[in-house]
């Protein structure tokens, strides 16, 4: 997947199809935003016009991971999210975790402890 100077691929990790849950508003607001988004989440589902997947693909020209889920279990992406080399990590709130936060410093990722939805609705994303 190509993405345009302003178009920023994001992978939305932690997705889930409950329109209550921040991870659903986050989806349909960067897909609003024109920003491709890939959404892995615990089960398949969609998410407006986007697939919830839960394999975890090989993906180009990632910018952004933002995270929805606990530190607990982001303990399995670590591998994943290193591999994908993204622009920077979004720790939304209730995901912040300090391990994730010095992986990816070593690896030349900038951790941003943020909310995506403020930053998508501030212009700052």
């Amino acid at each position: 997947m190509e993405t345009t100077n302003d178009k920023k691929l994001t992978v939305v990790l932690g997705a889930s199809p409950n329109p209550e849950r921040y991870s659903y508003l986050a989806v349909n607001r960067l897909t609003a935003h024109g920003h491709p988004v890939v959404a892995i989440g615990k089960r398949a589902a969609t998410i407006g016009e986007v697939p919830v997947i839960t394999e975890h693909p090989p993906l180009e020209h990632v910018d952004t991971v933002t995270l929805y889920m606990n530190p607990i279990l982001q303990k399995e992406y670590y591998d994943y999210i290193l591999q994908l080399q993204p622009r920077r990590i979004i720790f939304n709130p209730g995901a912040e975790n300090e391990e994730l936060e010095a992986l990816a410093r070593q690896n030349n990722i900038l951790p941003q402890e943020a909310c995506t939805l403020v930053l998508l609705s501030t212009g700052q994303y």
